[in-house]
């Protein structure tokens, strides 16, 4: 599925387009014209393919899945690849989550920028996409904390302080390095065991 950067009509910026709207995206799985299956994610409007998971990714999304919740027991909900309505255009599926608690468990409502503590993002092949669309989206709505695992430079880019398109405040973090989340302090979490 082509996202439109790399298609034919990207040349011609000039071409109207109409995007879709997280209830119109919602509606196509509804009625059958997406499944799970074909691994897609609402950004601005625009249907983007989401890269296979590998055994290396999925890996590393199970042992940060339960390190997190190690490290944050009830003070927050740790979501894993499910969605977040960021505004009326865009519904991103981040690998993690880590979400403010609520006692419905987001039941009722997909979580809002207004929920979320930390998002997780999980590269081995798709770090340029992560870096180049997914953080600034995040930062554009307020997401406080982001970490891109890095699997094939082996570190953990911890970026925090959104304002803007970007986040003011990026360092990268090798095997030695402890994880540390902002919004929670004494979450703690060893870079060595989350890339194992």
């Amino acid at each position: 599925m082509e996202t439109g950067e790399t298609g034919l009509l990207s040349r011609y910026p000039w071409v109207a387009r109409r995007p879709l709207t997280v209830a119109e995206y919602h509606r196509m799985g509804e009625v059958g014209i997406l499944a799970e299956r074909d691994r897609v994610e609402l950004i601005e409007g625009e249907l983007v393919a989401m890269s296979p998971i590998g055994s290396r990714h999925a890996g590393t999304v199970n042992a940060l899945t339960r390190l997190i919740v190690t490290a944050v027991g009830a003070r927050a909900v740790v979501s894993v690849q499910n969605p977040i309505r960021l505004d009326d255009r865009t519904e991103p599926e981040p690998d993690i989550a880590v979400l403010k608690p609520r006692s419905d468990d987001y039941r009722q409502a997909t979580p809002c920028p207004e929920d979320v503590l930390l998002v997780v993002e999980v590269a081995d092949n798709s770090l340029d996409y992560d870096r180049s669309v997914k953080l600034p989206l995040f930062a554009r709505h307020g997401i406080p904390e982001l970490w891109i695992v890095n699997i094939v430079a082996a570190e953990v880019e911890v970026c925090r302080t959104p304002v803007g398109d970007r986040y003011t405040s990026v360092s990268r973090l090798g095997r030695e390095g402890v994880l540390t989340l902002e919004s929670l302090p004494g979450a703690a979490i060893p870079v060595a065991a989350v890339l194992g």
